[in-house]
């Protein structure tokens, strides 16, 4: 949880108004980084384009991170079980692309999540991802039941990464079905991964697995950090 860091934010470089972070390797074990600068779509570009994201609450300052190992999806190591083939199937659910980003960013924000207390996504969050939606970078996949918004998730779309942030489900296996559709389509347009970040069990179900940071930024640099 993110209030652990609090203490430690001290012994970490403190961002200032240029555009850049400290070496990843300078990370701690966790992969906190730095704290600090603002949220920018200039800085959360060139962040997500180093393989970095902010992550925090409203209870601390911006909190960097480049955690090793990281979480990610290689799009054609998709794992989907025979119910959700079904699902996908027998045409339950709709599915939009960027129709109504602020509202999936806001369900995403209320969803309760084992382990936290309160959201990550804080109202300065929500207007800076809108902002780069805005741009096209940011961009949503909403899942409809009937006429009913039931279902999405939001990321960062790099041209050839495509970094996950969150997602919500009002019903059963409608983020599943936003994210088995995303993966498709980026299998379709031959995207080399999907970044999910950190462990979850939920994500390695899916297929995601946790690499060296290394190889990480190779694929989204195309450059080594040696």
């Amino acid at each position: 949880m993110v209030l652990n860091y609090i203490a430690v934010v001290n012994l970490l470089p403190q961002l200032s108004d240029e555009i850049n972070f400290p070496p990843l390797e300078s990370a701690t074990s966790d992969g906190l980084l730095a704290y600090g600068g603002d949220l920018s779509a200039e800085r959360l570009l060139y962040a997500y384009r180093n393989g970095i994201f902010p992550w925090y609450d409203d209870n601390s300052p911006i909190l960097w991170w480049s955690p090793d190992p990281r979480m990610v999806l290689f799009p054609h190591k998709l794992k989907v079980s025979k119910s959700m083939r079904k699902v996908m199937r027998d045409g339950l659910f709709r599915l939009t692309k960027n129709s109504c980003f602020e509202r999936v960013i806001d369900q995403c924000a209320k969803v309760k999540r084992e382990g936290e207390h309160g959201t990550w996504i804080t109202d300065a969050m929500k207007r800076a991802y809108s902002k780069l939606n805005e741009l096209g970078y940011a961009k949503s996949y909403e899942v409809w039941y009937e006429d009913e918004l039931v279902g999405g998730l939001y990321g960062i779309d790099l041209g050839h990464v495509f970094c996950g942030e969150s997602m919500f489900s009002l019903k059963s296996n409608a983020s599943k079905f936003a994210f088995v559709s995303l993966t498709n389509e980026l299998i379709e347009k031959k995207y080399q991964l999907i970044d999910c970040q950190v462990y979850t069990k939920h994500l390695e179900s899916l297929g995601a697995e946790e690499i060296p940071r290394e190889q990480f930024i190779e694929i989204v640099t195309g450059h080594s950090l040696k």
